[in-house]
């Protein structure tokens, strides 16, 4: 039998998918003690698999004659497949369990970030170059002239990270205060890829009017604001509004910097099937935040039409008005040569809806809508999960290149340079390059500075060696 169809054309089936636990996975650091024999590792992470458990890093701590300690990353999607893991180890013969860490916790511990000055105060003399007097003199310099905030504060080089709290991860509307270890994490992130001091800012639930207005009120301080896990409608509202209220550049990450970094995964992936991403029909499943961002961006670049389904009207319309075509699940899925879900629906898609040779891209975390091992085996040319595209690979160098050039806001243009810059750096069989690698993220910056200049947003153009094609060695 068929599955019935709801609002937006999803199946109603998938909305009785296995439960996906708390919605994120646990990470536990188990200190084992082994017997040093042949196999015992083996028979750990036998034990592990057969409760549920993903083995994450393995590390050595003590090798002796007899035992081997060793510490263990474990992830699991809720306690109780956690405590199934535990008890699946303890009965082995020959390991001891001898704890079970919280690694995730323990670095959380004081929070993530530190303010650190760059010129410390070490005399008297320090103190007045610092502070007062001497700083009186600067006072009165930017106030005869603004731009000077630009070159004598730190301004430039700041950015605030907003949340509400209303989206956050898979987590949903959890407020803003639990939403701040996820601000820090971007804020660190910013600081160690491409060296912006960022600032995490929680702002409560509230109208998109007043949450602009709040904001407004603080941006004299920032060079850009980056925000993080509006839910819609708000999201859709808040960035556009901002921003034509400043002249300093704004970006929704979950929208703009999630829909860069799937087009760079999406050129790389036809690219290595000998196709062209230009010429293949484009399907989005699920028009939220992101996948709403994602379909406009695919039209941007292909000069083509977009498929797409959603759950409300509103977001229809929305594909409609970018030039999209809204369709039902089944005829999109029919229909589209690369399919990209954003539905947060464990199981949504069905093996069987696969087309042979389509490119598939289930994008939701903790669990997909298709799993890419059972895609593939459904006949897919080529599937990925969330875990894959990695918005790590967008956002620092997006703010990064929209600072050095002073940029007013972000463009289309940007996006598209940074995809391809993106896309252009992975090697092999990857369908992205190494997000932790720092040529990723210069290399994204430039390819947004360009676009500045070229499109006229840059107030400033960098010196003619910040363009070098190759980067320099590392220090």
């Amino acid at each position: 039998m068929s599955a019935g169809t709801g609002s937006g054309g999803f199946p109603t089936e998938a909305r009785q998918a296995p439960e996906a636990g708390s919605g994120y996975r646990i990470v536990r650091t188990l200190r084992l003690r082994n017997d040093n024999r042949p196999g015992v590792l083996g028979e750990v992470a036998t034990a592990i698999g057969a409760a549920g458990g993903n083995l994450g890093d393995i590390r050595t701590v003590q090798r002796g004659s007899r035992h081997v300690v060793r510490d263990i990353d474990v992830s699991t999607t809720d306690l109780g497949m956690l405590e199934a893991v535990l008890e699946r180890v303890r009965q082995l013969s020959h390991t001891q369990l001898l704890d079970v860490r919280d690694e995730v916790l323990r670095v959380h511990l004081g929070g993530k970030l530190r303010v650190s000055p760059r010129y410390p105060v070490h005399s008297v003399t320090d103190l007045r170059r610092v502070y007062t007097p001497g700083v009186a003199e600067v006072c009165r310099l930017i106030a005869s002239d603004p731009e000077y905030a630009d070159r004598y504060t730190g301004i430039s080089n700041a950015v605030a990270v907003v949340t509400d709290g209303t989206a956050i991860l898979g987590l949903g509307n959890i407020g803003p205060l639990a939403g701040m270890p996820v601000i820090e994490g971007k804020c660190a992130l910013l600081a160690q890829m491409v060296g912006i001091d960022a600032y995490p800012m929680l702002v409560e639930p509230g109208p998109s009017e007043a949450i602009v207005e709040a904001l407004v009120r603080v941006a004299g301080s920032f060079g850009a604001i980056q925000l993080e896990d509006f839910a819609a409608p708000h999201c859709f509202e808040i960035a556009p509004a901002l921003q034509q209220r400043l002249s300093i550049p704004v970006m929704h990450d979950d929208q703009h910097g999630t829909a860069t970094v799937v087009l760079a995964a999406a050129i790389r992936a036809a690219a290595l099937n000998g196709l062209q991403l230009r010429r293949l029909s484009a399907g989005v499943i699920g028009l939220g935040a992101a996948g709403s961002a994602i379909a406009q961006l695919l039209m941007r670049y292909q000069e083509r039409p977009v498929l797409g389904t959603g759950r409300t009207p509103d977001s229809l319309e929305r594909l409609r008005l970018a030039g999209g075509e809204a369709v039902d699940m089944e005829e999109l899925l029919a229909r589209a040569d690369l399919v990209i879900a954003t539905t947060a629906q464990p199981g949504l898609i069905r093996p069987e809806q696969i087309r042979p040779g389509q490119i598939i891209f289930a994008l939701s975390n903790p669990i997909p809508e298709i799993e890419p091992e059972r895609a593939m085996a459904a006949g897919a040319l080529l599937a990925v999960d969330g875990a894959v595209v990695n918005n790590l690979l967008g956002f620092p160098g997006l703010y990064r290149g929209v600072l050095d050039t002073r940029a007013r806001h972000f463009n289309t243009e940007m996006y598209l340079g940074a995809a391809e810059a993106i896309a252009h750096l992975a090697q092999d069989d990857e369908v992205v390059p190494d997000s932790l690698d720092p040529r990723v993220h210069r290399r994204v910056a430039r390819a947004v500075a360009r676009a500045a200049v070229r499109t006229g947003a840059a107030r400033v153009e960098p010196p003619p060696d910040y363009f070098e094609e190759e980067d320099r060695p590392e220090a």
